[in-house]
């Protein structure tokens, strides 16, 4: 029997978890997630993501692949596998994809949001879902900052010390801000693909060009610098979610969907 390829599209609350990638204390989503792929299928499989999220980091519209033996219709995929899973992680859809298809060399763009309560006093109601700035923040010139980010560059400054890749030149195509109400403050960030810690140090410079601590300029000498000694502090993980992956048409999974995650 021919093992087939299988892509999931995922939802989960990062912060009951130790981020994406299995650890020795196995309280990770992949960790949860192979479990329950086991458990329904009976037999061992290893998943590959698109993103890699940190613990803490949320996600909407993750996508990852594995290789089965097991025949059953995609939407068996998406109940059989959910009924083994926590209930901080839902199976959104499954399809079957061709052998080449991988969830992460086969990206084009991954699509991230960051959510800020923007308010003098914390609320409860969103502790673990958005992060928390007190003071007011100035949202058109966070938005004229962002945009001076735009493009091709060495994102040097914004990639944390232990990031792996061998180079830090990233494309980014959406950078924008939008104050939602009186205390929710949405940043979106798409790009091709993302150096670690990369949004939320984006945002953590963008915070201090809002709070006034730095002008529009000062993040443009930060992206020309290439140090991550130059910017900002990396902004906290809960606020940050992995809103989509895009891939091309041919491979035959869901294109991601606007969805406004707090109301």
């Amino acid at each position: 029997m021919l093992r087939r390829r299988i892509a999931l599209g995922l939802e989960y609350d990062g912060s009951q978890f130790e981020g994406w990638q299995t650890q020795p204390h196995r309280r990770t989503v992949q960790d949860m997630l192979e479990r329950a792929i086991g458990a329904f299928a009976e037999e061992t499989v290893a998943t590959i993501c698109a993103g890699r999220t940190d613990a803490g980091v949320h996600a909407c519209g993750q996508v990852v692949h594995f290789d089965t033996l097991r025949e059953r219709e995609e939407f068996s995929w998406v109940r059989g596998v959910d009924r083994f899973l926590p209930p901080q992680i839902a199976v959104r859809w499954a399809r079957y994809v061709d052998a080449e298809f991988h969830a992460r060399h086969s990206a084009r763009a991954r699509h991230y949001e960051y959510w800020i309560w923007n308010e003098s006093v914390r609320s409860p109601l969103v502790h673990n879902r958005a992060g928390w700035v007190f003071r007011s923040l100035n949202v058109d010139d966070m938005q004229a900052a962002a945009a001076r980010l735009l493009g091709t560059h060495d994102f040097s400054s914004f990639r944390s010390a232990q990031c792996q890749s061998a180079s830090a030149i990233r494309t980014l195509i959406r950078c924008d801000v939008q104050r939602i109400d009186r205390q929710l403050v949405r940043i979106r960030v798409s790009a091709n693909a993302f150096l670690h810690h990369m949004v939320r140090n984006v945002v953590g410079a963008l915070v201090a060009v809002g709070t006034g601590r730095h002008s529009v300029e000062w993040i443009s000498q930060v992206l020309e610098a290439r140090d991550r000694t130059q910017a900002a502090a990396t902004i906290e993980a809960s606020g940050l979610y992995l809103t989509g992956v895009e891939y091309d048409a041919k491979c035959g999974v869901p294109q991601p969907e606007e969805r406004l995650l707090f109301r």
